[in-house]
């Protein structure tokens, strides 16, 4: 007589089989934007996909009728429908529908600003997780001074009852919202759709640029998109054919307890400069298993591993712009003995990078000025004197 399988037994030989049926009969492996699934309606058919030419965190595809499926490269989805239409009543329910026109937007990644900026679609913006002193982009501080944008909390704590009674139509957030996860689920409750930026994810600084031409397609803005775009692509290929100069470049800024706060060499800026014919100073500083763009360092280990670049250029994104030499010396007296400040290398950034997504590609043009002598041409960074 056989002896019946055990309950324990059958559990085990349940989950041995589930690799082979998930790939027999159900995703057929990871996700990627190239193998994206368009079916999510039996009245949708998509046809058409948007061209793009850096970015590769997203995708956006076309129906003959208006309608755009939009899919994030973590495997998100959102139908926008036209206006005086409506989502099919048969929708995937994993998609989330943002019906147009997209109006009084909750805006907490602060990177999407400037591409709003750049499409004269401010208008669409209602509320702000910054408050006006937070934000360099003068457009968008002006707005909140003049109560066309009102703050209304952080990312992490906003004000849900302001939000509400402001008919907030969609939440903007960047994807520090997965460390407060309890947020997004709360704004969905209330059925504002959370739409999760991931631009900072592009390997290309130009990819970064690009997601104007998905917030176009929100605003309705698409041909303005397109022109801010390529204006910027413009900036970029006129450079990047350049040759390598070989100059070194140092990329930071001096933190309140005096250490110094230096770019990883995985992150964007240094690929800036390398596109822009230089060689970043810092070769060491990538670690895969911290996200953390930056690093920071004692004054005297960035001392020994900096003094030698041929150009520095200071980060004012934290404690603001800084005018002189003297300025950067008062900082630390080791600056006196950089090359960099010996030869008369030094610049600064006049503005927040982080929030100049739409002028990528002219400030790795003014970098490749700055290597190349050319400092009339500057516009991002100047030199210290």
């Amino acid at each position: 007589m056989k002896k019946k399988p055990s309950v324990t037994g059958l559990f085990i030989l349940c989950i041995l089989l589930l690799p082979g049926l998930t790939a027999c009969g159900g995703s057929g492996g990871a996700f990627t934007l190239e193998n994206r699934g368009r079916t999510v309606s039996s009245s949708l058919s998509f046809e058409d996909t948007m061209e793009l030419d850096y970015a590769r965190e997203f995708a956006v595809d076309y129906s003959a009728d208006g309608y755009a499926l939009i899919t994030i490269s973590d495997g998100t989805q959102y139908l926008l429908v036209p206006e005086g239409k409506e989502a099919p009543g048969d929708l995937d329910a994993s998609v989330t529908v943002l019906q147009q026109p997209v109006e009084n937007i909750y805006l907490a990644a602060s990177a999407v600003m400037d591409m709003f900026v750049s499409l004269d679609a401010l208008d669409a913006i209602r509320f702000s997780s910054l408050q006006a002193d937070g934000w360099y982009i003068e457009p968008a501080k002006l707005a909140m001074e003049n109560g066309e944008i009102l703050y209304a909390g952080k990312y992490s704590a906003p004000d849900y009852e302001q939000i509400l009674d402001g008919g907030c139509g969609l939440a903007v957030e960047n994807t520090m919202i997965y460390h407060t996860p309890e947020v997004k689920e709360q704004l969905e409750t209330f059925d504002i759709p959370v739409f999760v930026d991931y631009s900072s994810y592009e390997e290309h600084p130009l990819g970064r640029t690009e997601w104007v031409k998905l917030y176009g397609l929100l605003t309705g803005k698409e041909d303005e998109a397109q022109a801010a775009f390529e204006s910027e692509k413009k900036a970029f290929e006129s450079v990047s054919s350049s040759e390598q100069t070989g100059r070194t470049v140092a990329f930071f800024y001096v933190t309140t307890s005096g250490q110094v706060n230096v770019r990883r060499s995985t992150d964007y800026l240094p690929k800036m400069i390398e596109m822009a014919g230089g060689q970043y100073i810092f070769q060491d500083t990538g670690d895969e298993d911290n996200a953390s763009s930056t690093m920071s360092m004692e004054m005297e280990e960035f001392y020994s591993q900096a003094r030698d670049a041929d150009f520095i250029i200071y980060n004012s994104t934290i404690d603001g712009e800084i005018s002189t030499l003297e300025d950067l010396t008062a900082k630390s007296p080791l600056f006196a003995n950089f090359k960099a400040v010996e030869d008369g290398n030094v610049y600064c950034t006049s503005k927040n990078l982080y929030q100049s997504t739409m002028e990528l590609g002219s400030i790795i043009a003014d970098i490749h000025g700055m290597l190349n002598e050319d400092d009339d041409s500057l516009t991002y960074i100047y030199k210290l004197e």
